[in-house]
């Protein structure tokens, strides 16, 4: 169950955070957002923000809240930033558009786990060998468009796949052990 607090700060952190595009739209000449990337930039926040609230509702420990935050946050990237610029190419290349079955896989695995640690482990580890597919199927299918170039595409691909498995892990070591839980270890 949602708090009143947990609402307001579902929805003001992200217009806080706007303020640094508005200030930018402002001074910074070539930055030219319109109210409906404002808009839009808020509902993609709120949204993130409300699923981490979902996701972490029973969260029993801090490490299975980091994990929901990092895959979150990767999401959150991977999709803002496809829709900015695109990843490999320019953003009308057709292989930015397997980013959103990356995205889809993490979605469907979590949901598939009903959010569980151990199934949710598994959803970021598939999400993240999806991840590291992306340039690898887009160098076979359309090699004429990679730009940036092979190493910042597979860079940055390689710096979504470790979050992924971050969380993937983190989510393991959760299981469902509560906070303060301690394993012993014995020789």
């Amino acid at each position: 169950m949602m708090t009143k607090k947990s609402v307001l700060t579902i929805l003001l952190v992200p217009a806080f955070l706007l303020l640094v595009p508005l200030v930018a739209n402002q001074t910074v000449e070539g930055f030219n957002w319109n109210p409906g990337s404002f808009v839009f930039a808020w509902v993609l926040m709120v949204c993130v923000g409300c699923a981490y609230r979902f996701v972490t509702a029973k969260a029993g420990n801090a490490a299975q809240r980091i994990a929901t935050g990092i895959a979150l946050g990767a999401g959150f990237m991977i999709l803002w930033g496809n829709l900015a610029v695109g990843f490999i190419g320019s953003e009308n290349n057709p292989a930015n558009l397997m980013y959103g079955g990356v995205l889809a896989i993490g979605a469907v695995g979590a949901a598939l786990a009903r959010f569980e640690p151990t199934g949710m482990s598994r959803a970021m580890f598939a999400t993240a060998i999806a991840q590291f597919l992306v340039p690898v199927v887009a160098l076979i299918i359309w090699p004429h468009d990679f730009s940036p170039g092979v190493a910042p595409v597979f860079g940055l691909n390689f710096f979504f796949v470790l979050l992924f498995v971050v969380s993937g892990f983190l989510f393991r070591r959760s299981g469902n052990k509560p906070e303060g839980t301690r394993v012993r270890m014995t020789a």
